[in-house]
């Protein structure tokens, strides 16, 4: 005998398999989308307070600790932050800010260190795994750092946290200067094989604060080459808050860059590390991926793309979506559901009018 609590629950699990055939989910948010504010001029890559940066909308994303990769670090510090974007015809630029009760910018001592945040990009069609990507779905990393922002300003060496440490001697560099010699003075390459390779770790004075890398899974972040470290910033520290910018051209030709064309919907995702709570590595907070577009494209930019065949439709202001973007809309979102609702009310209906049988005695 089928008797009503069970044909609730026969009405759920069809429902949930209806459900999971047309990869509905129960309930969804909106998606956090940055716009990136288009403007004349040269961008603000170094003046945090610029009056360019409050023309574009502040978007807060969301941060939540890393908890897939081990060693894990449960409770992090930095729960969100917001973001800020601004383009023009060769560069775009993005600034990030969040709180921060102290500034971490050194790491000499080996129970140090540094505050730092990072911008992820796919390099794929679709979306990776939003940390670090995967085998097969590489992403792009942006990583400022504020030790690195901290050596661009003065020098930092052991003998900057220990002054009065002794040394001894060494031939192969500058005598006169004893501990404060630069790493430039030191002319035999044995001694200094990390920078003779190029490790970018290794500079005295790194070229940016800013390191482009490549990741495609925990445990393969590489360093791009130095003659391809094209992304610039600059961070500032004031009252308990970190402001940092970054900054690169749109296009280039390498192949393992994000490229940033009008017209198009892009995947981003972020990090952040709190130096004063141990954070490092893989123990940081991270986002969910989110959403970036490239505001109002010139009318001469926008015809260029008009013209190229394609099949895909035109948008009101003339660009044509990417292919991730072609499906979006409400005919997509709603029509499904209609479906699905529909089903679920026939069934319904039908388990009502069983449910209304009389009996077999």
């Amino acid at each position: 005998m089928i008797t009503r609590s069970r044909l609730f629950l026969i009405g759920l699990l069809i429902a949930a398999g209806i459900l999971t055939s047309f990869k509905i989910p129960m309930a969804s948010s909106q998606g956090v989308v940055i716009v990136a504010k288009r403007i004349e001029g040269v961008l603000p890559v170094a003046d945090v307070t610029a009056a360019e940066w409050e023309e574009a909308t502040a978007v807060s994303v969301p941060l939540s600790a890393q908890i897939v990769a081990k060693p894990v670090l449960p409770e992090t510090n930095i729960k969100e932050i917001n973001v800020r974007a601004l383009y023009n015809d060769e560069q775009i630029a993005f600034l990030v800010e969040w709180a921060d009760e102290t500034k971490n910018d050194s790491t000499i001592r080996v129970q140090d260190f540094s505050d730092a945040v990072a911008i992820q990009f796919p390099l794929v069609d679709g979306q990776p795994f939003f940390c670090m990507g995967q085998q097969g779905g590489n992403v792009n990393i942006w990583h400022w750092k504020a030790d690195w922002q901290a050596k661009l300003a003065a020098r930092q060496d052991v003998d900057t946290v220990y002054p009065n440490m002794y040394v001894d001697g060494y031939t192969f560099a500058d005598e006169s200067a004893g501990a404060a010699a630069p790493v430039e003075s030191y002319e035999d390459i044995n001694y200094v094989p990390a920078l003779a390779v190029g490790n970018l770790l290794a500079a005295p004075v790194p070229a940016t604060p800013v390191e482009d890398l490549i990741a495609g899974s925990f445990g393969s972040l590489t360093s791009q080459p130095a003659d391809m470290q094209n992304v610039s910033g600059y961070g500032e520290y004031n009252n308990g808050k970190w402001r940092v910018i970054f900054v690169r051209d749109r296009t280039n030709a390498e192949t393992e860059d994000a490229q940033f064309e009008t017209g198009k919907v892009y995947s981003l995702a972020f990090a952040a590390w709190d130096g004063a709570n141990g954070e490092r590595n893989g123990q940081k907070s991270t986002s969910q991926w989110v959403s970036l577009e490239l505001e109002g494209a010139p009318e001469a930019e926008t015809e260029t793309e008009t013209t190229t065949p394609s099949t895909a439709p035109v948008g009101p202001s003339g660009e044509r979506p990417s292919s991730a973007n072609t499906l979006e809309g409400l005919p997509y979102i709603f029509v499904p559901m209609l479906i699905v609702v529909v089903l679920i009310l026939g069934i319904g209906a039908v388990l009502f009018l069983i449910s209304k049988l009389p009996d077999k005695k």
